[in-house]
């Protein structure tokens, strides 16, 4: 299931939020999955970092879920475009 649903230029995305914690460090960053959701073409899958951190991983996700909709379509749109 999709954390959120994102619709643009004709296309729906489905977006996916993933912490990550590089070696040697105590922060947690928060990285994106977008997928292309039911179309007729090849799907369409990239990972993208978003200017997220948190030492507490919940916290993290919290954050994350203060994200715009407009904010997602601008991460998507620098991938896609």
């Amino acid at each position: 299931m999709a954390w959120r649903v994102i619709a643009t230029e004709g296309e729906v995305w489905h977006v996916q939020a993933a912490a990550e914690r590089r070696a040697n460090t105590q922060l947690w960053q928060l990285t994106l999955s977008f997928r292309t959701a039911g179309t007729e073409r090849q799907p369409r899958t990239f990972w993208a970092p978003f200017p997220l951190e948190s030492v507490s991983k919940s916290s993290l996700f919290l954050q994350a879920d203060r994200i715009t909709d407009d904010a997602l379509r601008e991460v998507l749109e620098q991938h896609i475009g």
